[in-house]
């Protein structure tokens, strides 16, 4: 069994701390922000109709601006409060709880591999260490063979830019585009966030 997640140890500290984060974005969309650029630039990347993975999905935002796009997503995340929000919120996408350490979806019924995998809001960072190229490994195996992986996090939370493009070449994940930004701004070295578009090598 995969060591436990930063996530679950913080939920397992604060009981409350999944309701903080469903509220946060609930609170968020009601005052019209913008929570879908993570998506926007999914959505550029693949065809109409692609079959996306949201891989940490959270209360499901990006899954669900996804949806709503025309795409078939499925969602996966560790915490069930989260999935019971993307159900209750964005409808439409199958929401699943699962460790994406564990993530084995064609024995749930989801045999067929994904157009792309994203993975955003920093999940790479909530992750135990001890699983991320467990859970990078298991990205590459639900990809299609000319699927890509949208993978974004900050700096300076405990995974080191270095470390990750270590962990993506071990399993077999090389760039195809780096940024900085979901906006599409160029990834620099002193770049304080990273968005890496991956494909299996």
């Amino acid at each position: 069994m995969a060591e436990q997640s930063i996530w679950m140890q913080k939920v397992a500290a604060d009981p409350d701390h999944s309701t903080w984060f469903i509220e946060r974005f609930r609170s968020m969309a009601r005052a019209g922000d913008d929570l879908a650029g993570e998506a926007r630039l999914v959505d550029s990347m693949v065809p109409r109709h692609a079959r996306i993975l949201d891989a940490g999905c959270g209360s499901g935002r990006v899954g669900g601006a996804l949806a709503e796009a025309g795409h078939d997503v499925v969602g996966v995340d560790v915490d069930p409060a989260l999935i019971k929000a993307a159900e209750q919120d964005h409808p439409g996408p199958r929401w699943l709880v699962g460790d994406l350490a564990e993530l084995d979806l064609p024995s749930r019924g989801i045999p067929t591999p994904f157009d792309a995998v994203v993975c955003a809001g920093n999940v790479m960072t909530f992750l135990a260490p001890s699983t991320r190229r467990e859970v990078l490994r298991r990205f590459r195996a639900h990809l299609a063979p000319d699927g890509r992986a949208a993978i974004g996090f900050g700096g300076g939370r405990g995974y080191e830019f270095g470390e990750f493009f270590a962990d993506a070449a071990a399993v077999a994940l090389e760039p195809d585009l780096l940024l900085s930004t979901w906006d599409l701004r160029p990834f620099r070295n002193d770049s304080a966030f990273l968005v890496a578009l991956l494909r299996p090598a």
